[in-house]
């Protein structure tokens, strides 16, 4: 995903961030991403998790 950004840009970016939203939103922002991507790894696990045992079903009646 990052990898064609480079160091460089990464960097670049997080100043812009720094410059638009101030030091004291950016740890609020990154917080709320984080338990957003967690929240979301989460449903997808879980997703995951009942397509296998719907297809464990499947296979035992067939």
């Amino acid at each position: 995903m990052f990898s064609n950004i480079g160091f460089p840009g990464l960097i670049l970016i997080l100043v812009l961030a720094l410059i638009i939203f101030g030091p004291k939103k950016l740890p609020e922002i990154g917080r709320a991403l984080g338990d957003t991507l967690r929240e979301f790894k989460k449903s997808t696990k879980e997703l995951a998790n009942d397509d296998d045992a719907e297809r464990e079903t499947m296979n035992k009646k067939a």
